[in-house]
């Protein structure tokens, strides 16, 4: 019996490279791709004879997290892998608390994939070893997202520049990296700076890694 997937995806780049991964192998069937979690919602309403959904998290509508908690209420029988180029904290944990089964890092390999499928269908939990000790690390100390998230109030998108910055990258590598332009990024700091009252990168990182809503 073919195991029945489902991916929810909204970049058609990413989407392709994940569709030639999972074309590998005889044993998968792609049944549908959805673009965000509310077309997921919608094409599991006319089938939901899926074994697993390969999950992103940053989608708009409604993103892969939130998408997660509705299938496990309403599908609960459905394993869902979340596949994503985010490892930061608060996504890990949150995916997990809302039911997701597994963890993968889009970098992934075909065949560690494909495995990963396997044992989470056998009632395991699929993880990049990275992840799966930050996992760990998580689990033996829970951190309150919510009290960060309220004090500094950064989007998504803000923080996901923050990330970059720590890295040492300019508005141009960042503006290339999340497909946006120079101009934009420099906004997007501009607000950092004003959320977070700092003045300078160095200030914004420093008190983003004390309010943990990014990794040191």
């Amino acid at each position: 019996m073919k195991i029945k997937l489902v991916i929810a995806e909204d970049n058609s780049f990413l989407l392709k490279a994940i569709r030639e991964k999972l074309s590998l192998f005889s044993d998968l069937e792609l049944k549908f791709c959805a673009v965000d979690g509310q077309d997921l919602i919608g094409k599991l309403e006319q089938d939901s004879n899926i074994h697993l959904i390969l999950m992103d998290i940053e989608m708009p509508k409604m993103n892969g997290i939130e998408a997660v908690e509705k299938v496990t209420q309403k599908y609960p029988q459905i394993k869902i892998i979340m596949l994503t180029v985010f490892d930061n904290d608060e996504h890990i944990f949150k995916a997990i608390q809302a039911g997701a089964h597994g963890y993968f890092l889009k970098e992934v390999d075909p065949p560690t994939l494909h495995q990963g499928i396997l044992d989470t269908l056998e009632g395991g939990a699929a993880m990049t070893p990275s992840i799966a000790m930050k996992a760990l690390k998580l689990l033996r100390n829970p951190p309150n997202f919510e009290e960060a998230k309220e004090e500094t109030n950064l989007t998504a998108r803000e923080i996901e520049i923050l990330e970059q910055t720590s890295k040492g990258l300019n508005y141009n590598q960042i503006g290339e990296n999340l497909f946006i332009s120079p101009k934009t990024v420099r906004k997007h700091i501009e607000n950092i700076y004003a959320k977070l009252q700092v003045h300078n990168k160095m200030e914004a990182v420093q008190k983003a890694v004390k309010n943990r809503i990014i990794e040191g």
